[in-house]
């Protein structure tokens, strides 16, 4: 009996972080357009450094543990439009040419076995 309410428990919690993944990324448009996203992340950069400091402040009042200081994170600043769009338009041709590239190399190959064959 415990053991299948410990798995209801861990399916519940579980989901409940699945799905409040899915609200914040509904909520702040994420999946929406690029300066949406590319707001978000100026955000993040802003709030995520300050908050893991705090909560490793707590941890070692909690535990009395003394953790090295850890280096700043590295800035990023580059425009997530152009690369998100440059990797696209990489991936879609090298997509477009595959077949092309398969038949030519599929006869190439057989050329090879034809003549190492004789």
């Amino acid at each position: 009996m415990v053991a299948r309410m410990w798995s209801l428990m861990r399916f519940l919690i579980k989901g409940s972080v699945a799905g409040g993944a899915i609200y914040l990324v509904y909520d702040h448009e994420l999946l929406g357009p690029s300066d949406k996203s590319e707001a978000a992340l100026r955000r993040a950069e802003e709030v995520v450094p300050p908050a893991m400091y705090q909560f490793s402040q707590y941890v070692c009042q909690q535990t009395g543990l003394q953790l090295p200081q850890l280096p700043d994170p590295p800035k990023i600043n580059f425009p997530i439009r152009e690369s998100w769009n440059s990797g696209i338009v990489k991936v879609m041709s090298a997509l477009s040419v595959a077949p092309t590239k398969a038949v030519n190399y599929s006869k190439e190959g057989w050329e090879y076995v034809k003549e190492h064959t004789k």
